[in-house]
């Protein structure tokens, strides 16, 4: 017998604390969605923003990040400059399963105004909150709302548990929580 994906999705979420918090139905009036859908699960951006400027002349270095090159925000609205970039966080929290993965997706409510949120997988047996890569791609500033929709995981389950999972690999972003930068 076969569970309906948005059951299964729950089952996850509760039985086995895949999302917290997790919200049942997907939440649309006046706000961009959030919640579970048919297959996925739409995530909520949390008010913790680290917007990219280029006041300090720093040079973006994924082998040696510097701090100086963005600035804190927290707030309801974060307004990301044209042609910039921010990272956020996602209010829920994930655990997946070792026979889980999942994928993010942006959602097109954001896209359709040039906001692009990158693809990023959720590895069987990693758990934390997604850190959210979002882009400004308009020479317009583009507002992002906080606790409302930002993009979608899609999960793909297996009959089997994986062989070595982001748990056993002990992957540097394992359990990361708040807003997590650039590891080596």
């Amino acid at each position: 017998m076969t569970i309906k994906p948005d059951i299964w999705i729950e089952k996850m979420a509760l039985e086995h604390k895949m999302i917290e918090p997790f919200v049942r139905e997907q939440t649309r009036d006046g706000v961009i969605s959030y919640g579970a859908s048919s297959y996925g699960y739409d995530i909520r951006v949390a008010d913790e923003f680290k917007i990219f400027h280029n006041v300090n002349f720093t040079v973006v270095d994924p082998k040696n990040f510097d701090d100086r090159a963005f600035v804190e925000f927290q707030g309801e609205i974060c307004v990301i400059p044209p042609n910039s970039f921010a990272l956020a966080r996602s209010i829920e929290y994930f655990r997946m399963p070792r026979n889980v993965t999942g994928v993010v997706l942006g959602k097109s409510t954001y896209a359709r105004c040039g906001i692009v949120t990158n693809f990023t997988p959720l590895e069987a047996g990693w758990e934390g909150h997604i850190t959210i890569e979002i882009s400004n791609t308009t020479p317009l500033p583009a507002r992002i709302y906080a606790n409302e929709g930002i993009a979608q995981v899609l999960f793909f389950a297996s009959d089997e548990a994986c062989r070595v999972s982001y748990a056993d690999r002990k992957g540097k972003y394992q359990g990361q929580r708040g807003i997590t930068l650039p590891k080596l």
